[in-house]
């Protein structure tokens, strides 16, 4: 497992070592030592979620709070995004600003959102399969949100022309500024 860092303090891309051969390959996804060991973070994990989505699909930003703060360790089975990770942690030097990444299943990449982040992401495929583990339990009266195209965030989706289709709650949630100004 490669782990490099990114500029936001907690948050890291993770690239599997991918062994192929004539039957296929193979992976290891996640090892909770060697983790630890590159990052200097131990993380339990404790709910694995999964959504199937078509391409187009918007979800997001979302984030859960209080005790019920979650970091996330995201990857993409099949199909593609663009996933996008806020940093809302006010005491952070990056609050505020975002990152966005590919993930898909041609690269097997991942990325670990650490807790104090809002995160969502675009599908880029039909059928994609999104696939997360988190260190919390989900709670809906801790869950909070922004919307996806917040102007103070000024996040690209890069949809190129997508048809964006984006649940009528994902679109009623408040701005950034209203949250933290």
């Amino acid at each position: 497992m490669n782990i490099e860092k990114t500029r936001f303090k907690g948050c890291y891309i993770i690239k599997p070592r991918i062994f192929t051969d004539e039957r296929g390959s193979f992976f290891e996804s996640f090892n909770k030592k060697q983790f630890q060991e590159q990052t200097g973070l131990e993380t339990l994990f404790v709910q694995d979620n999964q959504s199937v989505s078509q391409k187009g699909v918007l979800r997001g930003l979302h984030f859960q709070t209080g005790d019920f703060a979650q970091a996330k360790l995201v990857r993409v089975i099949k199909g593609s995004v663009l996933d996008v990770a806020v940093d809302i942690r006010p005491e952070s030097e990056t609050f505020g600003q975002h990152y966005s990444i590919i993930l898909s299943a041609q690269n097997n990449t991942q990325l670990f959102i650490p807790q104090g982040f809002a995160h969502g992401f675009l599908v880029l495929e039909d059928d994609t399969i999104f696939s997360y583990k988190c260190d919390n339990y989900y709670n809906k009266a801790s869950e909070g949100g922004i919307i996806y195209n917040d102007k103070t965030l000024n996040i690209d989706w890069q949809d190129s022309g997508l048809e964006l289709i984006i649940s009528e709650k994902d679109q009623e949630l408040p701005t950034f500024d209203t949250l933290y100004k």
